[in-house]
């Protein structure tokens, strides 16, 4: 009976990370996608964040892909906080779980976008257009046409932030 229980429990908090981590997730994306978000929420959209990705950490049967779609959401977090550096660091870590784990080239190529983003943030052009030049490699390679569209509005944007700033 008690080995019951045990599984039970295991169970429950596998679907209780999970579920949290995708609520925080979800929450992430209304921050973010709020025009005028005060300190305090982008204080909270940071926590919630980093909530997020360690719920992923501690479901069982967690992904590379999990975790690489939660370093691009603490890379684009940070980069719309305006930390730089650590915008860096979480694109660069998503970057190598996607090529590691050889990963959909949709994921790699969101890996460079959030690396880019990052380069334009902390003013390092020459390293910004490499990685744009990844993100366009990458889009060509993405076969699913609805993911492909997703990737190139978000180029879009990511190339209107680095003419505005370069050219």
């Amino acid at each position: 009976m008690k080995r019951n229980k045990e599984i039970e429990e295991n169970v429950m908090s596998n679907l209780t990370h999970k579920q949290l981590a995708t609520e925080c997730f979800n929450k992430v994306w209304d921050l973010l996608e709020k025009p005028n978000r005060t300190e305090y929420e982008t204080e909270e959209m940071i926590h919630l964040c980093h909530a997020s990705f360690w719920h992923w950490t501690q479901v069982q049967d967690h992904t590379e892909q999990n975790l690489s779609i939660g370093y691009w959401q603490l890379s684009r977090v940070y980069g719309v906080a305006a930390n730089g550096e650590q915008a860096l660091y979480y694109a660069e870590r998503c970057v190598e779980i996607s090529k590691i784990a050889e990963l959909a080239p949709f994921y790699i190529g969101y890996g460079y976008e959030a690396l880019a983003r990052s380069y334009i943030l902390l003013n390092q052009k020459g390293s910004a257009e490499e990685a744009i030049i990844q993100v366009k490699r990458y889009i060509e390679l993405v076969k699913i046409e609805q993911s492909k569209n997703l990737l190139v509005v978000d180029l879009a944007d990511l190339m209107k932030k680095y003419h505005d700033l370069y050219v």
